[in-house]
């Protein structure tokens, strides 16, 4: 039997910068998993759109799809939107099967992605100790998606920083510049800003705004199509195969 589809859902964006690193990004878990088929749909802003995708999957014959949200916290779009879009497929197309894989986050192979960007921007193994952290995600108004964005400053901490901090582009506080003024103010020396997104955009740009405006001492660039973060696509899309009363999970 041919593998379930791997059908990528990224949230979509203005900037063709965000659709250009998702495609990279697909393209390098095709180039880890040679023959496994995987698509690309967006929610919105650029096409294709993911019921379209649907729409040609079952055109085509296709049995399975395994859709896996490109999100790295369970906030709106992985517990409305996606499920929203994927329950009217599954009406209108009854002959495809269509899972749902789990979100990315958190996983350490996204720890690894994001150390390896900071290395990437001049971070040392034995900088660590004397540079505090600022991890600057999007924001969400989702209690859950904050909480797990905390849960993961702490466990860097635990890596060898001096310090690390959540910061927020939107929807929730603190900014990131106030997250590296107030690392200054409590005497870290060095402060480095990883950007916990995926894809450049509004947001990313939005928080490489606010490490320069307080003077942070490193960028990082975004996760973007990272050996790890590809790898972690195919560990969700396996995590979804695995029969559930002879189902892909929903």
């Amino acid at each position: 039997m041919a593998s379930p589809v791997l059908l990528v859902i990224a949230h979509g964006s203005r900037d063709p910068r965000h659709a250009a690193t998702v495609h990279a990004l697909t393209a390098r878990v095709r180039a880890l998993r040679p023959g496994l088929r995987v698509e690309t749909g967006f929610l919105e802003f650029n096409a294709p759109s993911v019921p379209r995708v649907l729409e040609r999957l079952a055109a085509e014959g296709a049995g399975e799809v395994v859709a896996l949200p490109l999100l790295l916290t369970r906030a709106f779009h992985a517990k409305s939107d996606i499920p929203s879009v994927l329950r009217e497929a599954r009406a209108r197309l009854p002959r495809l099967r269509i899972g749902q894989a789990g979100v990315l986050g958190p996983s350490p192979l996204l720890n690894a992605a994001l150390e390896r960007r900071l290395h990437e921007a001049g971070v040392a193994p034995g900088d660590k100790s004397s540079t505090g952290l600022v991890l600057a995600s999007a924001g969400s108004t989702d209690p859950e998606a904050i909480a797990v964005i905390a849960e993961i400053a702490r466990e860097l901490r635990h890596t060898g920083w001096c310090a690390v901090r959540p910061a927020f582009a939107s929807a929730s506080l603190p900014r990131t510049a106030d997250v590296v003024r107030a690392l200054r103010a409590d005497g870290v020396r060095r402060v480095a800003v990883a950007p916990y997104v995926i894809a450049p955009g509004r947001l990313p740009d939005r928080i490489a705004a606010g490490a320069e405006e307080a003077g942070a001492d490193v960028l990082a660039g975004v996760l973007g199509p990272s050996p790890a973060l590809a790898r972690l696509l195919l560990t969700r899309y396996d995590e979804a195969r695995v029969p559930v009363a002879g189902t892909l999970s929903a």
